[in-house]
């Protein structure tokens, strides 16, 4: 009799562990298609970020004449300006310290360059700046050569990841994927069905819910991120029993023991 209830007892403790450790195993999946789907997915158009005011552009200058390109450049070299901003190299976390100036883009939408004045760059992609400035400043420099750069393409990324930060991304540009991959990874505890994306939108905040298990990820609109984008990365609702499951384990371990002193001492 002891021997069939302990037996039983095994097999139920055997039988909860497995459906426990597959439900884990299920949750924790990236990408994954319906059985027969085929394999082949639209990726989303690919994000072209355009100035705004407030936006912080390093502006490089350069030309057959050193010294002439040298009077476009007024901040190299410095520590620190007015409205500047850096970004971390090989998209690190963003800092408070300046250390590499840019040009403020002020509210009316315009920059103003040594000796060219105030230049209109509002809902410009940085080539249409590049292009604008290398048009003026032809009058001046032999042969320029423009680089334009964002300072502050920046997403925030929140939640359960790895890295929870705020983050610069250099060549303005970075999927959702990407991002995830920055911030070391989703936790085990975050719910891969619905990663919230906050998007700054015509002066209003958008919520959006990307089902990141799916392949579909890869044809959403927030498969490319835009520049001040906040990633939320959910806990699951199950977080404290996942959180406390080896807990759990134990408990189960534990009352297991103590069903078979009671059936000894019987």
């Amino acid at each position: 009799m002891i021997k069939s209830t302990l037996k039983k007892i095994s097999l139920f403790t055997f039988i909860a562990f497995l459906l426990s450790a597959c439900n884990t195993e299920k949750n924790l999946k990236y990408f994954t298609n319906q059985p027969g789907q085929q394999d082949t997915v639209a990726i989303a158009k690919a994000y072209v970020p355009r100035i705004e005011p407030g936006d912080i552009l390093s502006i490089y200058v350069n030309s057959l004449s050193p010294e002439a390109s040298s009077f476009f450049n007024p901040y190299t070299g410095t520590s620190s300006m007015a409205g500047g901003s850096s970004p971390s190299s090989g998209g690190g976390a963003a800092s408070g310290q300046t250390t590499q100036p840019g040009y403020l883009v002020d509210p009316s939408g315009e920059i103003e360059l040594p000796l060219v004045g105030n230049i209109k760059v509002i809902n410009y992609t940085t080539t249409q700046v590049r292009d604008t400035l290398k048009k003026l400043l032809s009058i001046y420099l032999k042969e320029p050569t423009i680089l334009v750069r964002f300072l502050n393409f920046k997403i925030s990324i929140l939640g359960e990841v790895a890295r929870p930060d705020v983050y610069n991304i250099p060549n303005e540009m970075i999927t959702l994927p990407e991002a995830i991959s920055m911030a070391g990874d989703l936790t085990l505890y975050a719910r891969r069905d619905s990663i919230e994306i906050i998007r700054d939108v015509n002066g209003k905040k958008v919520f959006a819910n990307v089902d990141f298990s799916k392949r579909d990820v890869f044809s959403s609109p927030y498969y490319y991120l835009h520049s001040n984008d906040i990633v939320y990365v959910k806990p699951a609702r199950t977080k404290t029993q996942q959180t406390d499951r080896s807990l759990q384990y134990i408990s189960i371990g534990a009352g297991l023991i103590s069903l078979l002193l009671v059936i000894f001492r019987r």
